[in-house]
């Protein structure tokens, strides 16, 4: 029994690791191209939230001794998975800034003779 465990366990990491390598490929593909990335960085988005808000809820534990496993698990595995988007405001922020010392910096080149 637990030998037919091991061989799913194992095809699931195979088929973890493809979907790895293809988000990789494509985000190489994509490299330079901010758009295409956002699209890539939406896709994946979505596809966790569907991932979390279908197959994910409806397959909770339904006891005490089940969740405190999963919650166990999550704990000791690395926390619950999560997509975060970029802070808009502090990317334009960061932005500003750096537009700020470049304008700095060609000021002190002008100035000096």
């Amino acid at each position: 029994m637990n030998n037919g465990i091991n061989v799913e366990q194992e095809k699931l990491s195979f088929k973890l690791q493809a979907i790895a390598t293809a988000v990789h490929d494509a985000s190489e593909i994509c490299q330079g191209d901010t758009i295409a990335l956002l699209a890539l960085l939406r896709q994946l988005e979505q596809l966790h939230r569907e991932i979390r808000d279908g197959v994910f809820q409806e397959s909770l534990p339904d006891n005490r001794q089940a969740l405190y496993a999963l919650l166990k698990d999550i704990e000791s595995e690395g926390g619950w998975p999560y997509i975060e988007r970029m802070r808009l405001q502090a990317y334009i922020a960061n932005m500003q800034q750096e537009e700020r010392q470049e304008n700095e910096e060609l000021k002190q080149k002008r100035s000096q003779p």
